[in-house]
């Protein structure tokens, strides 16, 4: 405050009182009192921090922090500021580098803050600003005495229960036994690391244009195949990136996060998805893995949209026959030499087709979507019947693939279910006397 003061900045000074400690409210009227000798506006909040750590499940430092930085942002927002300036120091930069020394962060971590974060967590527009980052605590306090200024003392700081406060009191000194310049050389090393991630960023930059195929509120579409061609620290680094856009105020997205999603994106199988933190996952529809909220509505991947039944059309099937899908699919039914039915159907490893037993058929086929109640007998389960939503999730079929997926129906039985499995009781079995060819394809339209 007296620095920008004396350097005549029109400052808009605010102040949240955590309710933590009895002496918070004399903390308070004392700054308010500095503010007022200044002739600068003063605006003051209370939050209960306990609650709200309780209510989040954070720590109480992590709560605090939160609870702060909200009421800072809001505060600048109300009132036209142009940055929001914090007291942070060098000493508060080494704290800050060994705690995620210890959580075993990345670069990202061990470069510590920054004299200027835009964005950030709380805000698109304000920039936070730490202009005493490369200031020392002794220095601060020389100045103080210097101008007659008394300050003000947090007893909490003195509670070694606290994370910071184990590193500041038990852990710096012990190093400072091994080397008693530590301090400085860790300050030293996360400048060094800040200018590499500068680097860093840039690479991560030109890196996000050629893997980033769509983005919106909510989810972030990523070709994977591009991805996949990039070194293992870019992919890591987009990772983390996208997880930060989709959620900006999660902190310390640790390494075994980054590397379930680098484990499921490098998976050639590109099938489920799987969940992650924060309410966030990952899922697969063709070439593109879709990282997204749970609760949005990713759009429609036009590469590859899927086959769903119109409902328009006449989606009887006939043998021969073809009925048109949506996205330019279509199903197509024909008779088949019964013994190149059976060396096919044996060797075929294509789930888009299909050879089944005319004798049990009920002709015309119905094309369809799902029902509520319908049951589905695959092969391979000795013609045992399961739920159809069931076996959706089980093969792992897109939800949003579900509700239109095309149904082949004879009567009341579903006998195939393109792209994913054929009825145990239309197998091709040696009392076959006649064949019926199924397949689902991509046309062109002309």
């Amino acid at each position: 405050m007296d620095l920008l003061w004396r350097l005549g900045y029109p400052l808009v000074v605010a102040h949240l009182d955590h309710g933590l400690r009895p002496e918070s409210q004399d903390e308070a009227r004392l700054v308010q009192k500095h503010a007022e000798r200044m002739g600068v506006p003063f605006f003051f909040g209370v939050e209960n921090v306990q609650q709200f750590s309780k209510n989040h499940g954070l720590s109480i430092e992590e709560a605090a922090r939160t609870l702060r930085y909200q009421f800072l942002f809001h505060q600048a927002n109300t009132h036209g500021a142009q940055a929001v300036v914090v007291g942070h120091t060098a000493n508060d930069q080494v704290e800050t580098v060994l705690m995620h020394l210890l959580r075993g962060s990345g670069l990202a971590g061990l470069k510590g803050m920054t004299f200027r974060s835009l964005p950030n967590s709380w805000s698109q527009q304000i920039p936070l600003i730490r202009p005493l980052l490369g200031t020392w605590r002794q220095e601060i306090l020389e100045y103080l005495e210097t101008q007659g200024l008394q300050p003000v003392l947090d007893a909490s700081n003195q509670d070694t229960r606290l994370y910071r406060n184990r590193i500041r009191h038990e852990l710096l000194p012990i190093l400072n036994g091994f080397n008693p310049g530590i301090q400085q050389r860790l300050w030293q090393m996360a400048q060094l690391l800040s200018e590499d991630y500068v680097v860093l960023e840039e690479a991560t930059d030109a890196a996000w244009q050629s893997c980033v195929s769509r983005q919106g509120f909510g989810y972030i579409g990523l070709d994977s195949d591009e991805l996949r061609t990039q070194p293992v620290g870019l992919q890591r680094q987009l990772l983390r990136r996208a997880i930060r856009d989709l959620r900006p105020s999660l902190r310390d997205v640790d390494f075994a996060t980054i590397e379930r999603c680098r484990i499921f994106i490098n998976n050639t199988n590109r099938k489920g998805q799987i969940d992650l933190v924060a309410g966030l996952r990952l899922l697969w529809e063709g070439r593109t893995c879709w990282l997204t909220a749970y609760e949005t509505e990713i759009p429609n991947n036009d590469s590859s949209g899927w086959p769903g039944v119109i409902e328009t059309n006449n989606n009887f099937l006939t043998v021969p026959g073809v009925v048109n899908l949506t996205n330019n699919w279509q199903i197509s039914a024909s008779q088949i030499d019964l013994q190149k039915a059976i060396i096919r159907g044996k060797q075929n490893t294509d789930p888009y087709q299909a050879w089944i037993d005319a004798g049990c058929l009920t002709e015309p086929l119905i094309l369809r979507e799902r029902q509520p109640g319908d049951h589905f007998q695959p092969l391979g389960m000795g013609g045992r019947s399961t739920k159809l939503s069931d076996f959706m999730i089980n093969v792992k079929l897109p939800i949003r693939a579900r509700a239109h997926w095309p149904l082949v129906v004879s009567g009341e039985t579903i006998i195939w279910i393109p792209g994913m499995r054929l009825a145990h009781p239309c197998r091709l079995t040696q009392s076959t006397r006649q064949a019926i060819h199924l397949c689902l394809e991509k046309f062109t339209r002309k």
